[in-house]
Order: C-alpha cells, then structure tokens, then sequence
C-alpha cells in the first residue's frame, strides 16, 4: 500500500492492519530462517509497510495533541 492509501484508512484500521502486518512479518522472517522464500524481497517490503504505518499513526497522534 502506498502512503495515501493509509490516509483513508481509520484509527482502529491502521491499528488492526499494523497487528496483522507485524505477525505476518514475524512469521515470514521464521520461515525463511527455515527454508528460503521464494520472494525475499516481500520480507523488506513488509517491513516497509509496517513503518508506513506507524509513521500514520504517530502522525496522527502529533495532530490530536496540536
């Protein structure tokens, strides 16, 4: 996802989909250390998208408190 599509997203979502995309890492990073991905590259982009997605939240955060 790209950073606009976040924008549009709600608290609650941004929160739930920064849960699901943690786990998701976290079993991604497992099973590579285990056998290779066939696309090792996902495991970056996660990432990625993981820090998209608490850079939002914490935005949003600075925006309240203003």
């Amino acid at each position: 996802m790209k950073k606009e599509d976040f924008k549009e997203l709600s608290d609650k979502e941004l929160l739930e989909r920064l849960d699901a995309a943690e786990k998701e890492y976290v079993q991604e990073k497992i099973q590579h250390s285990i056998s290779p991905l066939d696309n090792p590259a996902k495991i970056t982009l996660d990432r990625r998208n993981i820090a998209r997605l608490k850079t939002e939240i914490r935005a949003r955060e600075l925006k309240i408190n203003k």
